[in-house]
């Protein structure tokens, strides 16, 4: 028994010594309280690397609170058994004799309502704290979002620009607009990438290769592999990571975070997203260390602007709307989608080209980059009509960034239509056209993106010419989808019908694409 009644529950994804929970309890007043779930791990059909991820960044992080004095009690994989991460919660205080939990609010409703249901069935007092980790709070997006019929992102980062001042000067935008997404859709040259400068990445320690054979041992039939593994564990590397980001290839992100190319897995992208949202870096010092870049002249406005807005703006949208509309976002099917996952989402062993490198290298490194996530694998996903829930789960098991608040919302809500255009104007859709326009995919492929009907008809372009037709009434009266109602409207009766047949083929032939 601890001479302590409290104990600080940390959560995998809540590796920070600033961690509201530690900050309110130092050693001398509680014990800290980590444990490895196998159950979490097996929610959904987890990537190794990702388990493997989360699992190393923990004991590290486990060592570090040592460090600063305080009492860990730490459930690894072999402790466990299959008990969920809240009834081992349980059963440490029963056996330490805690009476009362300080912890960080969870990131995801799921462990959120299995802690409460733990506190009032074991008689626990348990105390959830705002986490200030985020630059945007649950009750203050509630109270943004409650002044719009329709919520947008753009509206609440103009807002949360304001309210920073980040990228400003004085009350107005730095490079005078608020958003340079136009400037920030190159394709590669056709020549290729040339030479991109590589990302930081970090051999395995003893701590992780352990963590590797564990995985193995016990997750032996999950997807992926761990020998390209070389992410961040640590705060001290995840701030290496992103110094060689801001130093060597932040100068072309913006201009191709949107490009595509066989075989290039990383293009200019800084691969921090794992790191700060396991707490290892803190948002904000990520933002302002992407402005320091700009005022001092290393990257143009439009490449700084593009960066910062993914996290200033769209992160935390993303977790202002997964909190307001939980858990119902998770149940959203409003298209009525209904077609299984094919089977080749879980080895690459498909005919498209631009879906065999999406997801081989998502296989490969439980990564992919944003335009690969949406316009391809969600792309494709939202046309063929597979079943949101189903889609959902794959994202969350394979992407070693993947935290519920952040993934659902962006595949539900963005990818999928799944909630209506809750928070999106629009469906994102597009043809084969657009993956040539965007990567060298195409060349070479089995399929020709020009071509909607025929043999050789690319999935993505007869799939997107069907949901213009079934979908047609819905998208002519959208003002940003007008225009591609217009196209189907003009094909006659029997191009329609030949359409229908080639859609109907392709959907019956999902698992031989």
């Amino acid at each position: 028994m601890s001479s302590k009644t409290k104990a600080v529950v940390v959560l995998g994804d809540q590796l920070d010594l600033n961690n509201p929970a530690l900050l309110a309890n130092p050693p001398k007043l509680a014990d800290v309280l980590m444990v490895e779930s196998p159950v979490e791990s097996t929610v959904v059909w987890v990537h190794k690397v990702r388990i493997a991820l989360f699992l190393s960044a923990m004991r590290h992080f486990a060592q570090e609170l040592r460090n600063a004095g305080y009492t860990v009690h730490y459930r690894s994989l072999g402790d466990t058994g299959q008990h969920s991460l809240a009834t081992e919660v349980a059963n440490l205080c029963k056996q330490h004799g805690y009476t009362s939990i300080d912890m960080a609010e969870p990131g995801e409703w799921r462990l959120e309502q299995d802690f409460l249901t733990l506190a009032k069935s074991e008689n626990i007092k348990l105390r959830m704290l705002e986490d200030s980790h985020y630059l945007c709070s649950r009750a203050e997006f509630a109270k943004w979002a409650s002044g719009y019929k329709q919520m947008r992102m753009e509206y609440f980062y103009r807002e949360m620009r304001k309210r920073t001042g980040v990228l400003m000067e004085g009350a107005e935008p730095a490079g005078g607009k608020w958003n340079f997404d136009a400037d920030n859709r190159s394709a590669f040259p056709k020549a290729g990438p040339g030479d991109i400068t590589p990302p930081a990445f970090f051999e395995p320690d003893e701590i992780t290769q352990t963590v590797f054979a564990e995985v193995e041992a016990n997750f032996p039939g999950h997807p992926g592999t761990l020998k390209n593994f070389a992410w961040p564990v640590t705060r001290q590397q995840a701030l290496k990571a992103l110094d060689a980001f801001i130093e060597n290839r932040f100068v072309n992100f913006g201009t191709y975070q949107d490009a595509m190319w066989t075989n290039t897995p990383f293009g200019w992208h800084s691969l921090v997203s794992s790191a700060i949202n396991l707490h290892l870096l803190h948002p904000l010092e990520v933002i302002e260390k992407a402005e320091a870049a700009y005022r001092a002249g290393k990257v143009d406005v439009a490449s700084a602007e593009g960066f910062i807005r993914q996290i200033l703006g769209w992160r935390e949208f993303m977790r202002g709307v997964y909190w307001l509309d939980m858990p119902k976002m998770r149940e959203d099917n409003h298209l009525q989608a209904k077609l299984d996952l094919p089977k080749w989402f879980w080895t690459g062993n498909t005919h498209m080209n631009c879906l065999k490198d999406s997801i081989g290298q998502t296989l490969d490194y439980g990564y992919a980059h944003h335009i690969q996530r949406l316009m391809v694998i969600g792309n494709f996903a939202l046309l063929a009509g597979l079943v949101p829930q189903q889609v959902e789960d794959w994202f969350l098991a394979v992407y070693v960034d993947a935290v519920e608040w952040v993934e659902l919302p962006n595949v539900a809500g963005m990818a999928l239509f799944a909630n209506g255009g809750r928070f999106t104007s629009k469906p994102y859709i597009a043809s084969g056209a657009y993956i040539k326009r965007m990567s060298n995919y195409c060349a070479g492929c089995k399929y020709n993106p020009a071509e909607k009907t025929g043999d050789k008809a690319c999935p993505f372009t007869t799939l997107y010419w069907g949901f213009l037709d079934q979908h047609e009434k819905m998208l002519s009266a959208n003002p940003r989808t007008g225009l591609m109602a217009k196209n189907i409207a003009r094909l006659d009766e029997a191009q329609r019908q030949a359409l229908r047949q080639k859609v109907a083929d392709t959907f019956k032939n999902l698992e031989q694409l």
